[in-house]
């Protein structure tokens, strides 16, 4: 079972947190380049023709550049549909895996397990209808799900452990190498631009350099400080190291799992990706 065996409803949101992502990043990036630009035109004068200061015009189109990106941003709210998105579709696939290997609270036992599924998606979706449009179906992938859930304890256990279990260690371990490196290269870059900012003011009050640059590398640094803040590399790196670790410890277990304990054991291991989904949104901006 995978990803594309999971409910409409995690595709509907999975694409909208995407989609959220990539315009909340894009919009962020164009209003930081805009500031550095106003910035860089506020530093120099170059007069033109009858007298037209060239980098007076570059300044006036980098405020006006960030400041469309700061409108849109405002107007569109895409972070609020990349939150909102991720909390569904995160907890959508949890959902679904529960149901689909028999783990709380849907185990094997439960009489209606089907509804109580399809109630807990609906109730999951209600939070956020005003943000995300959710009315997706996957028919082929409920099918996965029941056959699944059909089949003896051993054969789900395997495919919960190999499938979700060690999937979602891989990424969580992939995504904690990825920021941490992230996070080294922006704090570099941050030391050079400050230590070059520091050059140049030197540079200005011993008269050898009379161009205000080290106000540029002050926007510069300061907008680099601002897409750390917004990335939050060293916050990931922490929390998807954490959660890799814990699920390693998990995945090491499970074979000795008995099949009294299975629904608490699976609700266990989805406890742990919940908490980090909890810890990351609680991290964002509010997603009413």
């Amino acid at each position: 079972m995978n990803d594309e065996h999971l409910p409409g409803f995690y595709h509907d949101a999975e694409a909208a947190s995407r989609n959220g992502q990539r315009s909340t990043l894009l919009l962020s990036r164009i209003r930081l380049l805009g500031a550095v630009a106003a910035a860089v035109g506020g530093a120099f004068k170059w007069q033109i023709g009858g007298g037209v200061d060239f980098w007076a015009w570059v300044a006036l189109f980098g405020f006006l550049v960030a400041l469309f990106a700061e409108f849109l941003l405002w107007v569109m709210h895409p972070e609020l549909k990349w939150n909102a998105g991720r909390a569904v579709a995160e907890r959508v696939k949890s959902l679904a895996w529960r149901y689909a290997v028999a783990g709380d609270p849907f185990p094997d036992t439960a009489q209606n397990a089907r509804k109580d599924l399809e109630a807990s998606i609906s109730e999951a979706a209600a939070e956020h209808r005003r943000t995300l449009l959710l009315t997706s179906v996957n028919p082929t992938g409920d099918q996965v799900m029941t056959e699944l859930r059909a089949k003896p304890f051993a054969e789900r256990l395997a495919v919960y452990r190999d499938d979700r279990v060690l999937g979602q260690l891989k990424w969580y371990r992939d995504k904690a190498a990825g920021n941490e490196r992230r996070a080294n290269i922006a704090r570099v870059l941050l030391f050079a631009g400050e230590f070059v900012a520091i050059l140049f003011a030197i540079l200005r009050i011993n008269g050898a350099w009379d161009v205000d640059l080290s106000g540029v590398m002050a926007a510069a640094v300061a907008g680099g400080a601002a897409w750390i803040g917004l990335r939050q590399f060293e916050n990931l790196k922490v929390s998807y190291t954490a959660a890799a670790g814990e699920l390693a410890d998990i995945y090491q277990r499970l074979p000795s799992t008995a099949e009294s304990d299975w629904p608490t054991v699976v609700a266990d291991a989805e406890a742990v990706i919940s908490k980090e989904h909890t810890a990351w949104l609680a991290s964002r901006p509010s997603t009413a």
